[in-house]
């Protein structure tokens, strides 16, 4: 996995619709955002370049609009953000966060017979 950009939370408001849906125009970003989000125009114009800067999405222009594609996958998006809080809450101790979780939360039968299958192919590999 190449490494990803630092998306921010309101930028992933724009990839979560790209992964949906792309391509996806400015117009059609701006009026679903706008609506969802209650952000001017300018506001997703700004969100836009950042994440073209970042190299998160491309675009093509087609007729007299610009067609917008995500360049990393929601599952690249997810490990990253997943790492980077194991690093900043755990300092990188995944254990830890796992039992920390498995403490808290209720757990069906379902769940646990799940996560047995996980360990035990963790601990063959």
């Amino acid at each position: 996995m190449n490494k990803s950009p630092h998306i921010t939370e309101a930028e992933s408001e724009v990839m979560k619709l790209l992964w949906q849906e792309a391509p996806l125009s400015s117009k059609e970003i701006i009026s679903r955002l706008g609506q969802q989000m209650q952000w001017s125009d300018q506001t997703i114009k700004t969100f836009l370049n950042r994440l073209h800067k970042k190299k998160a999405i491309r675009f093509e222009k087609s007729n007299r609009n610009y067609l917008y594609y995500p360049l990393i996958s929601y599952d690249d998006y997810l490990k990253a953000e997943n790492r980077s809080f194991l690093d900043r809450v755990y300092k990188g101790a995944v254990g830890m966060m796992c039992a920390k979780f498995l403490e808290e939360e209720p757990l069906t039968e379902e769940d646990i017979e799940e996560l047995q299958k996980i360990l035990e192919s963790k601990k063959k590999s």
